[in-house]
């Protein structure tokens, strides 16, 4: 066959071509993610890789809800201890008003979060704990959506 051979009207070069194009278009959406894993958001179906699941988890528990402000201890200046990040600290907040059950201690939130992902996604898509009483003041009750509560748990699952 000669490099202008045709084959049902389409010659070898364009064949060729055509089939490199094929296996580029299936590889390339791919490339560089074999290391990362997958989850699907039952509720709507979105795929996350675990990294972009984490860094959004990480945005929402640092940048937007800033739970290290009552999940950190505390040095004696009143800076946050960042050896001890979010594992779990005196509540520093005291209430304006005597409360009977305002909590004296934020539990460890970082590395294994202290309840099953459903029940921390309960508590975070619903402001009810797993006592299936609404969370104390001073945390706040959020209202997350529940894939931005799978990233909440996913990042605070990350660190050690």
């Amino acid at each position: 066959m000669t490099p202008n051979s045709q084959t049902n009207g389409l010659s070898v070069s364009g064949a060729a071509f055509l089939c490199i194009l094929w296996v580029t278009c299936i590889s390339l959406p791919n490339f560089g993610q074999s290391s990362q894993k997958a989850s699907v958001n039952a509720a709507n179906g979105t795929v996350h890789s675990s990294d972009s699941l984490i860094a959004r988890g990480k945005y929402i528990v640092e940048g937007l809800s800033r739970c290290g402000q009552c999940h950190t201890p505390r040095e004696m200046n009143g800076t946050a201890d960042r050896s001890h990040e979010l594992q779990g600290a005196s509540v520093w907040l005291k209430s304006a008003e005597p409360m009977e059950d305002w909590p004296l201690q934020a539990p460890r939130i970082a590395g294994i979060p202290p309840g099953t992902d459903t029940e921390m996604i309960k508590l975070l898509t619903t402001g009810i704990g797993r006592d299936g009483k609404p969370l104390r003041q001073p945390m706040p009750q959020f209202r997350m959506t529940e894939s931005d509560a799978e990233a909440v748990v996913a990042y605070l699952k990350s660190l050690q």
